[in-house]
């Protein structure tokens, strides 16, 4: 415990500083790297199905997992400093540490203000990795799990099951040893020649054989012994039958090209132009470009039908009601009855080619908007989940010295449950600017904009003292309510009439 005295205030405030923020940063990266691997775990989960099987290269699988790990630090930065906090106060609410540092004259703004620099620190790098490291993190990532997902499963022959996966043929062994080479009852049906005319085993069926790999994995060797190899030869063009050709063997050797297997990487730059592989700068500029091909839609659709239909700004009085005193007629009074029909038709089919002529112009004006809107949303995501580092803080700090429990348990209850009110309004604020329901400041700033009364809140109680997570206040405040209830049912008693 510190203790302040006038002449030294200076050098005891600032050890009490360095004290609080030594505290909290243990707790910080213990919290931040558990809450990294859980959001890790979690895309594991996702994509599992698409890693499985594929024969990925132990690098590839670390690659993918390093480019996605980077892009995950965001979320979790906001989730690390709401539970260190709370742990950090909750430690100190525990220990009396805060009671006394509060009778020595230190009010808790004062005492969380040099953690609240170092989370707007924290905020403020976490913009910075978004909006430089995240990007790039984000294009090879998508650009890697693309490849992966879109690869082909790795060779796997299994017993009993026809197996059509290399181009050109299909085969089936009736049973595998335990050795996974030796193979026994082999059925090998070829249509490698496309029906071309030339020469080519159709039918192979071995008693018994063995399965090779090359060196680089390139080409399958089989290597089957005691079998008959069947063959159609057709002429092109010709209606004679073909000839059956059947030739028996000792020992054939058979290669299958496996490059249809081999992993691939696509050029990045196809997935450059995505918004979420942009910094703010080039974010400005796609947004900037985005306006203008959509006012050059707008033009577009103006200049035509100004041309088409000039009578478009003056309102159309051709429906009112007739009154001939001031010189309104109905559009039936104008027009002669045996054109009358006429006329409507070529309006209809006026209209029709209207909408038929201005139905591609709408669909790319949609199209440029919707992306324009993927943009700014985009922008404005940088900018949020940095500003949720500081909110969180001061969710957690008053919280942690109202509950005043240290540890993993209450703690992680109370940031459990308000990241995930976080995560909601995030979500659907997100979904909503998504939609073009809500403008992408509101949607993308609604969660914290909804956290930062309960933060007020919070931090009003902590500076008064608040017992609100205390249950023994609660426990009292419940006997006063039974104790008044039981007076006013006395009463009732008393003034009810004897018999």
């Amino acid at each position: 415990m510190v203790k302040i005295v006038n002449n030294n205030y200076y050098y005891e405030v600032k050890k009490l500083d360095k004290l609080i923020i030594k505290t909290f940063l243990g707790p910080f990266i213990a919290t931040f790297f558990v809450t990294w691997f859980v959001l890790l775990m979690q895309f594991l989960w996702k994509y599992i199905d698409d890693l499985v099987g594929k024969g990925l290269d132990l690098p590839v699988i670390l690659e993918l997992i390093s480019y996605t790990s980077a892009s995950l630090i965001t979320l979790a930065l906001p989730l690390a400093v709401l539970l260190s906090s709370i742990m950090t106060f909750g430690n100190l609410g525990e220990s009396f540490e805060l009671v006394a540092l509060k009778s020595s004259g230190i009010s808790l703004l004062r005492f969380i203000r040099p953690l609240l620099f170092v989370c707007i620190v924290i905020g403020v790098l976490a913009f910075l990795f978004a909006n430089y490291v995240i990007p790039v993190a984000n294009l090879r990532a998508k650009s890697l799990l693309y490849d992966i997902t879109n690869s082909k499963p790795a060779f796997n022959i299994k017993a009993g099951v026809f197996y059509g996966d290399i181009p050109g043929y299909t085969i089936k062994v009736a049973r595998k040893e335990k050795d996974n080479r030796t193979i026994h009852q082999v059925m090998i049906f070829d249509q490698s020649n496309g029906g071309g005319g030339a020469a080519a085993d159709k039918l192979i069926l071995a008693n018994k054989g063995t399965m090779e790999l090359s060196n680089n994995k390139r080409f399958l060797y089989f290597v089957l012994n005691d079998g008959w190899r069947y063959e159609e030869r057709n002429l092109r063009g010709s209606n004679t039958p073909g000839e059956l050709i059947r030739m028996g063997f000792k020992e054939y050797k058979k290669a299958f090209d496996l490059s249809s297997f081999t992993f691939s990487r696509l050029d990045m730059g196809l997935f450059a132009s995505n918004q979420q592989m942009l910094n703010i700068r080039q974010l400005d500029k796609a947004i900037d470009s985005l306006n203008r091909e959509a006012a050059n839609v707008s033009k577009t659709v103006s200049a035509y039908v100004t041309s088409r239909y000039p009578f478009y700004k003056w309102k159309d009085s051709a429906w009112l009601p007739s009154a001939p005193s001031l010189g309104v007629k109905q559009f039936k009074d104008i027009i002669p009855q045996k054109n009358y029909r006429y006329v409507l038709d070529r309006a209809e089919q006026a209209l029709r080619e209207t909408q038929s002529n201005l139905e591609a112009p709408a669909k790319e004006y949609g199209d440029k908007n919707t992306i324009m809107i993927l943009h700014k949303v985009e922008w404005q995501r940088k900018f949020t989940l940095a500003a949720a580092c500081v909110v969180m803080f001061l969710i957690g700090a008053p919280l942690g010295s109202i509950i005043r429990k240290g540890g993993l348990g209450t703690p992680l209850v109370f940031a459990v449950i308000f990241f995930v009110i976080f995560n909601i309004f995030f979500m659907v604020g997100e979904k909503m600017a998504r939609k073009d329901v809500l403008t992408t400041f509101g949607g993308m700033w609604l969660s914290n904009i909804v956290l930062l009364p309960i933060a007020a809140f919070l931090i009003y109680k902590a500076m008064n003292d608040s017992q609100l997570f205390n249950k023994e206040f609660y426990f009292r405040a419940f006997e006063i309510v039974k104790k008044l209830i039981q007076r006013i049912k006395e009463r009732k008693r008393e003034q009810q009439p004897t018999t």
